[in-house]
């Protein structure tokens, strides 16, 4: 049987873990595979997805700032693919793509199964309206948040994702602006990229309380300075993205391969490497 080849592709994505992850899970089920990181810019991608597929890819992730581009080449997607408008999971049937979003299911696993927390009834602020938040916001009303905040610098972007999330009286945008009017929050997830490309998200402290969770859905360093501030404003619970990364990749490894790894053991090990702390009560 020849080895199946997979990859993960996004700009930039050398430092992304998830060949290690597919690896690990690879050796936990005895399947035989290959799976790296493509680098393409967004022009290129198109491209770059069909030299993989002429050379035998069967699936691939995707990740920033790719996710938008990858719904929209699709022939067929799944319902929360649909939903997110935005797909972070390819899969090769019959010379077509198949979309899927892993991205908020991964999320919420992350929080309410490893980390033990509950997240009905949060009002919850989501910062960004890119690829990354249209994949997680689904699946954070579906999960039961009270109310959905979304926020982004482009605010068009904000607008389209709370109509397209198709629940009026639960998910609102709010403009960048005027954060400082919109109360406190049991759950702020940052959704954006600013923490990767070295920038700073000025937030008001009177966005948390006592009960607060701050997430960020990037690990290592690009998650450092929106956690420092999180710590700095008292947040009870504070979660980076290395879980999300983890179980939304054993939720492509099913797709791809019908069976779902444990992720425990995968999850110590990247925990261990990378040195962001996780606190959750």
């Amino acid at each position: 049987m020849s080895t199946r080849r997979y990859a993960v592709f996004g700009h930039p994505v050398a430092q992304s873990l998830s060949p290690r992850i597919h690896a690990a899970f690879a050796r936990q089920t005895g399947i035989d595979l290959e799976y790296t990181a493509i680098d393409a810019e967004p022009a290129d991608f198109v491209a770059a997805l069909e030299r993989f597929a002429a050379d035998g890819g069967g699936g691939a992730n995707v990740t920033l700032p790719l996710k938008e581009a990858a719904f929209a080449l699709c022939q067929h997607s799944s319902e929360r693919a649909r939903r997110a408008g935005a797909v972070n999971t390819l899969t090769r049937n019959d010379g077509h793509w198949h979309g899927d979003n892993t991205d908020g299911v991964g999320l919420v696993r992350d929080l309410t199964d490893r980390q033990g927390l509950d997240l009905r009834a949060r009002r919850t602020l989501l910062l960004g309206a890119g690829g990354a938040a249209r994949g997680v916001a689904p699946a954070l009303l579906d999960a039961g948040v009270e109310e959905l905040i979304i926020v982004n610098r482009t605010p068009e972007r904000a607008d389209a994702l709370a109509d397209a999330l198709g629940e009026p009286e639960r998910a609102h945008s709010r403009y960048w602006e005027s954060l400082r009017d919109e109360g406190d929050f049991e759950l702020i997830i940052n959704a954006t990229s600013a923490g990767r490309s070295g920038g700073h998200l000025p937030l008001p402290s009177t966005l948390t309380n006592s009960r607060t969770l701050a997430v960020d859905l990037s690990y290592g360093e690009g998650a450092i300075a929106f956690l420092a501030w999180a710590r700095s404003v008292g947040c009870r619970s504070v979660v980076d993205g290395l879980g999300m990364l983890v179980e939304q990749a054993a939720e492509s490894f099913r797709i791809w391969h019908g069976v779902r790894p444990d992720t425990d053991a995968v999850y110590a090990a990247l925990r261990e490497q990378n040195a962001i702390l996780v606190t959750a009560d």
